[in-house]
């Protein structure tokens, strides 16, 4: 087809055009080029013999995405089901076709190997999980700015799931309380709280809380000021139109830690000699001296001193015998009652030293035996 002679255009096209600058150059111009416009093109001199130039004028086309060849913008699938993802552009060079996710996170392909980009115009998954729901984007690029993308979201829908992280809660009466479950579901769930039967509702006594990430929510309930009627089995419920689901938790009393006492404890390590516990006055010679006629001065010295020292002590229960020994360590345990300091023990020996024998000892309690009940009432009488 003949374009152009000389400086006039033949064809109708008005795109066409030609110029000379009077320098044995011409120009061809083709406007707003088309696909159409691809070709040879001759430019062709009438001389004899005749000569001739010959172009090819490319013609390239940036990609663009035919949309009704490929999957949809949004396109949902049951998890653990197949399914395939189509991207189909044209463009002139012919354009590639790459996935990749919006987020950034790898794809599975066919469940053996993970890719951050994935070549092909479909992109197959098999037995799609929820982690791979999200944004997936098909880009076509050719070299000829500029690219082109579509933006498909994947979503993957499942019954609802619910996770308890504390399934038994304690706290004291009249403290305040939060307990809270995860549960994952798509579609969304409806979320809510039940006790004793009633759902739970915000107010004064109850505060809740729910956050929402893509199919995940947590969500907690906090319990104010704790009484009795509080006290029981909670509930957290999710429901969407695939199931419903629900998780228990038990909110028990404990009691307030209680706060200890300070219990003082007194240590004394002593002697024998120290544990010695003093006659309180001298009154107590002469009513010694009349019930132990027959004792000598210094035995009865030894008893009524405080600085007696552990054999005195024997030879005093030696002359009163075993039983008085014993009645008169009672009598100065009474006779020191509020003076005996914590850890202090008292020191009783059954028998008299061997300076002063036994026979002497044995008599001495004969003797003495009638006038016990008498010692005791006046060592009472006298400290009184």
């Amino acid at each position: 087809m003949i374009l152009t002679i000389h400086r006039h255009v033949i064809s109708r096209i008005p795109r066409y055009s030609i110029t000379y600058d009077n320098a044995n150059t011409w120009l061809l111009h083709v406007n707003q080029a088309h696909q159409d416009d691809r070709g040879y093109y001759m430019c062709q001199v009438n001389t004899n013999p005749m000569i001739s130039q010959v172009g090819y004028l490319q013609v390239v086309v940036p990609p663009n995405i035919l949309d009704i060849e490929s999957t949809p913008s949004s396109v949902a699938v049951r998890e653990n089901q197949n399914i395939n993802m189509t991207c189909r552009a044209d463009g002139f060079p012919t354009p590639k076709i790459i996935w990749r996710r919006e987020d950034g996170e790898e794809i599975a392909v066919e469940k053996k190997k993970k890719v951050l980009v994935y070549d092909g115009e479909v992109l197959p998954l098999t037995k799609v999980s929820r982690n791979e729901m999200g944004a997936y984007l098909c880009i076509a690029t050719n070299g000829v700015p500029p690219s082109v993308s579509k933006r498909i979201i994947l979503d993957v829908e499942f019954s609802p799931m619910i996770w308890v992280p504390n399934q038994l809660v304690g706290a004291p009466a009249g403290t305040d309380v939060t307990i809270d479950c995860h549960t994952e579901a798509h579609p969304k769930a409806i979320i809510y709280w039940v006790y004793n039967t009633v759902m739970v509702l915000p107010s004064k006594k109850y505060k809740t809380e729910y956050t929402e990430n893509s199919y995940r929510a947590h969500m907690k309930l906090t319990i104010r000021n704790l009484q009795y009627g509080d006290f029981g089995n909670y509930r957290c419920i999710s429901k969407n139109s695939l199931g419903e689901t629900e998780g228990s938790i038990r909110v028990y009393e404990i009691p307030l830690p209680s706060t200890p006492s300070k219990q003082v404890t007194h240590t004394t390590v002593e002697t024998r000699e120290n544990n010695i516990i003093p006659l309180r006055n001298d009154t107590t010679k002469a009513m010694q001296a009349e019930l132990f006629p027959g004792l000598k001065p210094e035995l009865l010295n030894g008893i009524a001193t405080s600085s007696s020292s552990q054999s005195a002590t024997a030879s005093m229960s030696a002359a009163a015998g075993n039983s008085l020994s014993a009645l008169g360590a009672a009598g100065n345990a009474i006779d020191r009652k509020g003076s005996l300091a914590i850890g202090k023990s008292m020191f009783y020996t059954e028998y008299p030293p061997k300076e002063y024998g036994r026979s002497t000892a044995n008599s001495l309690t004969k003797s003495t035996a009638g006038a016990t009940m008498s010692l005791i009432f006046l060592l009472l009488r006298n400290q009184l």
